[in-house]
């Protein structure tokens, strides 16, 4: 039987940790792997990222993981079982990037899980890949559930990118956000304060309205939008959804913005006699909309804008900010760090501290009552 503790404390001792991130978002299109060597802890905390990949889920995978986030007809046989077949997904992963990268000296990992549900208000989520399966097929230690422990002191278990952007990109010359576009949008502002919380949906609408009406998994390019016309009746009653106007700290995701929603939009820009073209456009329009609302209303003055995730590949949606605000929109990848890798790093991050006993929320992202150590450990 493998000693936890005693590995545990070994790896506390050593000076750097060698460190692989899995990260699955909420677009669920497949694993990111970073390779990280991270040395110290906390504010201090020095990141390397030797290496990632993005392993895409095949399509009987993913469409079995986007059958959960249908409360009508997921089963807990069917969340059972996914767990087991994403824990086997997450471990294939990290071998495939150990073999990739020719790694000798893996310490342990660090798995998000992918989230099937999540529910602040209630301070329950779910993120599944059994930790315990990727464990034993990598033969390393792991630590997940990162969430939990920040919704038990009554934190909304997110955004939790903001620590790594705290440890890797204050600045006290300036005041940025980091804007990362995903399924769901979400900011971290760093000034005098950290500010962090969801802006609204990023891609997940756009990507629903385009599958549902052609089967592609998202707008290639921003083509569809850029083809289009903004309907403003149908963006202003867009904009009455009451999450906009709820104040931070606040997250969302598929639960308020997912399939079921993409439906009422889609069944409204019927009746409005919209094209494919005008629906995606006008859903593209939102998220901009949503993201410099969130900056009007909730931020300080800001210096600049770092953009990461899928909607910094999108033209349509960066010219739209790049219109609308007078500070540079810029890749986040000009801050040293793969915006594709960003989130996985996060992951390889909060192992290191749970290793090393550092509270890694951020009370005034999630509205925790206080920090705390997150994750949970196993080694099969």
């Amino acid at each position: 039987m493998r000693d936890l503790q005693t590995r545990l404390g070994e790896l506390k001792n050593k000076p750097t940790r060698n460190i692989i991130g899995l990260m699955s978002g909420t677009s669920a299109d497949g694993i990111t792997a970073a390779y990280t060597e991270i040395t110290g802890t906390g504010e201090t905390a020095e990141i390397d990222l030797i290496g990632y990949t993005t392993y895409p889920f095949d399509d009987a995978v993913r469409e079995r993981v986007f059958n959960l986030f249908k409360p009508g007809l997921a089963t807990v046989r069917d969340v059972c079982e996914m767990n087991v077949v994403l824990g086997e997904a997450f471990g294939d992963a990290a071998n495939q990037l150990i073999k990739d990268l020719s790694l000798t000296d893996v310490d342990l990992i660090g798995s998000h899980g992918q989230t099937i549900w999540h529910q602040p208000d209630q301070g329950a989520t779910l993120q599944i890949g059994e930790p315990a399966v990727i464990s034993e097929k990598t033969g390393l230690p792991v630590i997940a559930d990162f969430r939990k422990a920040d919704m038990a002191v009554g934190g909304e278990g997110a955004p939790l990118t903001p620590y790594l952007d705290f440890v890797l990109h204050r600045d006290t010359s300036d005041c940025r956000v980091l804007q990362n576009i995903g399924g769901i949008a979400n900011l971290t502002y760093l000034g005098l304060d950290v500010i962090a919380f969801d802006t609204g949906p990023g891609n997940m609408i756009i990507d629903a309205v385009v599958k549902r009406h052609n089967g592609d998994t998202h707008d290639i390019d921003g083509n569809l939008a850029r083809k289009g016309t903004i309907n403003q009746v149908l963006l202003d009653e867009l904009l009455e959804h009451p999450f906009y106007r709820q104040k931070p700290p606040k997250t969302t995701g598929r639960e308020v913005f997912g399939e079921h929603y993409a439906e009422q939009v889609t069944r409204r820009a019927k009746e409005l006699g919209l094209s494919l073209e005008d629906l995606v456009a006008t859903v593209t329009q939102l998220t901009v909309q949503t993201i410099i609302d969130s900056y009007e209303n909730y931020l300080p003055a800001i210096d600049a804008v770092y953009v990461s995730g899928g909607g910094a590949r999108n033209p349509v949606i960066v010219e739209g900010l790049r219109a609308r605000l007078e500070v540079p929109v810029l890749d986040y990848s000009e801050l040293g760090v793969s915006s594709e890798a960003k989130e996985s790093v996060l992951m390889a991050l909060l192992a290191n501290e749970y290793v090393m006993g550092t509270p890694s929320n951020l009370p005034s992202a999630t509205g925790a009552d206080k920090k705390v150590v997150l994750g949970y450990a196993t080694w099969v």
